[in-house]
């Protein structure tokens, strides 16, 4: 048995242990990662250390501070009252509106984990408040941020731009933002029906039961089994509030950290500041502006995410050293045909993204796409937007830096069946997506 298959296979089995026991994953990876690099794949501490995702966790832990110390100062509430009036009491614009905030910001060059972050709390804030489940508003947030990401100004965007013109095809640059866009909307459109029809499956049944229960002595089962309740649940009917709008007030501390907000936009798309650097130095001011909201922040931050992310990420880096996405690479160009070996890179591509770095995927993975898409029987556009597509797509997985900031906007209480609707999800898209999108950019060619 190959370094290789052994490396994916612990992988594999670590990624199940954390899905189906309490044990998480991302320690489990981390401690694998030292484990097989060293004992199996020769390489030192040090080496496996290098692929620990120091500007990734500097995201995570600046982002979720940032928008925590928002969160605390009712900021938030203030933004989704805004949003509120805006709806007028529609709940499918709430959503539309949602997504085509996120889609702006990513658009206009927000690196998708930032556009995320701003977007999501208002948006399952406002979904709590329209009655719309957590898990439809949060796949809305996401799609929105992947159908801006390929924007020319974006970094997903440049990447793919990058591999358009190695293989020949410069002029496919809006083209492919639009393709992208398109297909996340469709997307979005179809993650919010579903899960919302699923929804008021559950709750009608659950009625159902209730209403047998009511007719059986008082010894029978209590009801609630589903836990309605107010608010907006994951795969819960929440409790749509019939109610004015309640005014929030603009006080100097959130008119503050709605600059902040501004500022980091302004810092990551015009200067091209890093998110997480860019982030913790905005919480710092918003902490010595109001030192009141340092201690319940930090104390409510997503650690365990944090940590999952993290640890997989690192062993991810471990495989990168160890050859194993290389031996990866090599199996894929092997295939020899040009459409079977765009089809398998994009499983590939969607798999591995799953559980890293969607950048860093189509960074790693660019030397194979390039001269698959200058396959001449092959559209160069058809091949980069299929993979681009198909690597993107999978960021609603829990365990990829857009995912964990989902979850970090998400109920305390709602953690663990949030994570597991989200892999759910986003293992859907990996069967499901790649083949699609080959089957509409590579197959028939649209380019």
């Amino acid at each position: 048995m190959t370094v290789s298959l052994v490396a994916f296979l612990v992988l594999i089995t670590a990624f199940a242990v954390g899905c189906f026991t309490r044990i998480n994953a991302g320690l489990l990876a981390l401690v694998a990662a030292f484990g097989v690099g060293a004992l199996i794949g020769g390489l030192s501490l040090d080496d496996v250390m290098a692929g620990f995702p120091t500007e990734l966790l500097l995201i995570l832990v600046g982002a979720t501070l940032l928008f925590g110390i928002v969160k605390q100062t009712g900021t938030i509430d203030l933004l989704a009252y805004w949003a509120e009036r805006l709806a007028n009491g529609h709940r499918l614009l709430v959503a539309v509106l949602m997504f085509l905030l996120t889609a702006l910001l990513a658009s206009a060059g927000a690196f998708t984990p930032a556009a995320i972050a701003i977007v999501a709390p208002v948006a399952l804030a406002l979904g709590a408040r329209f009655g719309i489940s957590t898990l439809a508003m949060g796949l809305v947030v996401i799609q929105g941020a992947n159908a801006g990401a390929f924007s020319p100004v974006n970094p997903f965007g440049a990447l793919a731009n990058v591999m358009l013109d190695k293989a020949g095809a410069p002029d496919g640059t809006l083209k492919l933002y639009v393709y992208c866009f398109l297909f996340n909307a469709v997307l979005a459109v179809i993650a919010y029906a579903g899960v919302q029809a699923i929804v008021r499956r559950r709750a009608a049944r659950a009625e159902s039961r209730s209403d047998t229960r009511s007719e059986l002595p008082a010894s029978g089962s209590p009801q609630g089994e589903l836990g309605g309740g107010t608010g907006g649940g994951v795969l819960t009917e929440p409790t749509r509030t019939e109610v004015l709008p309640q005014k929030v007030d603009v006080t100097p501390m959130r008119l503050l950290s709605l600059v902040s907000l501004v500022a980091l936009l302004v810092l990551t798309t015009v200067f091209g500041l890093d998110v997480g650097v860019a982030s913790i130095a905005l919480a710092v001011v918003l902490i010595v502006v109001n030192p009141d909201v340092q201690k319940p922040t930090i104390d409510t931050m997503p650690w365990s995410a944090i940590l999952l992310v993290t640890g997989i990420v690192t062993y991810v880096g471990m495989l990168e050293s160890v050859g194993a996405l290389e031996d990866l690479q090599g199996g894929i160009e092997s295939l020899g045909s040009g459409s079977i070996a765009a089809l398998i890179t994009s499983y590939v591509v969607g798999l591995i993204s799953a559980f890293a770095s969607t950048t860093g995927t189509l960074g790693v993975i660019s030397p194979v796409v390039v001269p698959i898409a200058a396959d001449p029987t092959l559209t160069a556009l058809g091949v980069v937007t299929a993979i681009s597509i198909s690597s993107s797509v999978v960021d609603t997985s829990p365990m990829s830096t857009s995912g964990a900031l989902l979850m970090a906007s998400a109920k305390p209480e709602e953690e663990r069946l949030f994570f597991r609707s989200l892999l759910l999800w986003a293992v859907v898209m990996i069967a499901v997506v790649p083949l699609v999108a080959w089957l509409v950019f590579v197959k028939l060619g649209i380019g």
